[in-house]
């Protein structure tokens, strides 16, 4: 059978291709009403205030981390040298927004079953300089975040979600992504919904609002949309730092800020496949649902994916780690569903410490044993479950997994 099952890709129709052709055909290709449209229709979707759409998922945690560093905040900013702790399993731009605002990165252990934080190992890490915790929900899987927000609560911490892979994850009945004080989300092909690349922040804080705003848009202190003057009335009305007064406001920076917005194509395409998400939703917890009762008759070899009883889990993938003692090992069997053109992936970076950017840094410390976050890395691999993976595709997979296993 010629058959090919990658582990993500982008589902869409002409709506996504009927919208960017309009917003080439507005001639405004900088942010314009397309994004107005998704960030309207996307607090609309989570139940929260305040979205900001940016270039990249990477960004979005860059923006997300780097807002608290504003003075507005006071005591509670985010300095140089404050403690902020993640997991080691991990994305890189999870970790690097730490590392980039000069921040001590506190790295603990996954469970192996859920690739997530525990609530014991991230209470174990909290000493007096930890300031904020941020994490991802791993694969769409949610982190504990009953116990996480009790600790959040009683030490006085930040939190920020990493969500570019969990949109339409729920725990407790409520959006992965509206727990913390910020949230970040990735619209890159691989995920949920896609613009081609982008991102978003989300938050219901107009402090951390205005912040986000303020870093993404070079770090200007005027808070006019794109194309708009004076939208505080007095423009040319300011004295601020050591300029004159009267300074145009346009042109006054209050941060060291970036520039980190999108185009209109981008939200444009958006637009359309925010409307196609309940779907999407459906269709991965279908195929992972699916994956699942596959493997469960391999349990002796698997250890299978885990979540928490709150979660409902938007998966976006179905991840394996092999069993200790098992009769074969993740190389040999990704190696052989890939000459079966059946696509596989890593957890992402694995152990970030094994890679040479990280090896022997200073701000990076290490709560506990990586031991859980070693196993992920050796034996550990996910194959795709998003929506444009069939039945047949499905069927091929365990096909495929079967000659093996009988092997």
């Amino acid at each position: 059978m010629d058959m090919r099952v990658p582990v993500s890709g982008k589902v869409f129709d002409h709506n996504e291709i009927d919208n960017a052709i309009a917003a080439a055909r507005d001639c405004w290709w900088t942010e314009g009403r397309f994004a107005k449209q998704f960030e309207k229709d996307f607090t609309g979707f989570l139940g929260v205030r305040y979205a900001t759409l940016v270039n990249s998922g990477s960004s979005a945690n860059l923006l997300a981390l780097t807002a608290l560093t504003s003075n507005v905040f006071g005591e509670r900013r985010l300095m140089q040298g404050d403690e902020v702790i993640s997991v080691a399993d991990s994305f890189p731009t999870t970790v690097n927004p730490i590392l980039q605002n000069r921040c001590t990165a506190v790295l603990i252990d996954s469970d192996v079953g859920t690739r997530n934080a525990t609530v014991d190992r991230v209470k174990k890490a909290i000493t007096k300089k930890t300031k904020a915790i941020m994490m991802a929900h791993t694969l769409g899987n949610p982190i504990p975040l009953t116990g996480i927000m009790e600790l959040v609560k009683k030490h006085n911490l930040w939190f920020i979600e990493d969500c570019c892979d969990a949109l339409g994850s729920t725990y407790a009945d409520k959006f992965a992504g509206t727990f913390g004080h910020v949230a970040t989300f990735s619209f890159y092909p691989a995920h949920q919904i896609t613009m081609g690349e982008g991102g978003a922040v989300v938050t219901n804080n107009p402090l951390i609002h205005r912040a986000i705003r303020q870093f993404r848009d070079w770090g200007r202190d005027c808070w006019c949309d794109t194309g708009c003057d004076n939208t505080c009335g007095k423009r040319f009305g300011w004295k601020l730092g050591d300029l004159p007064f009267g300074y145009d406001h346009k042109y006054i920076y209050s941060q060291i800020g970036y520039n980190l917005k999108l185009t209109d194509f981008q939200a444009a395409i958006g637009v359309a496949q925010l409307k196609k998400l309940p779907g999407f939703i459906k269709k991965r917890k279908g195929n992972f649902k699916r994956l699942y009762e596959f493997f469960k008759d391999y349990q002796k070899w698997f250890i299978l994916p885990s979540w928490e009883k709150e979660a409902d889990p938007c998966w976006f993938g179905f991840m394996i780690v092999i069993r200790d003692g098992a009769p074969f090992t993740r190389l040999a069997l990704v190696q052989y569903l890939e000459s079966k053109k059946i696509a596989t992936r890593s957890l992402f970076a694995g152990n970030l410490l094994k890679h040479p950017a990280y090896i022997g840094r200073k701000d990076v410390r290490v709560a506990g044993s990586l031991r859980n976050c070693d196993k992920i890395t050796n034996d550990g691999f996910w194959i795709g479950v998003y929506p444009g993976i069939t039945a047949a595709m499905l069927n091929y997979v365990e096909e495929q997994l079967r000659n093996f296993f009988r092997r």
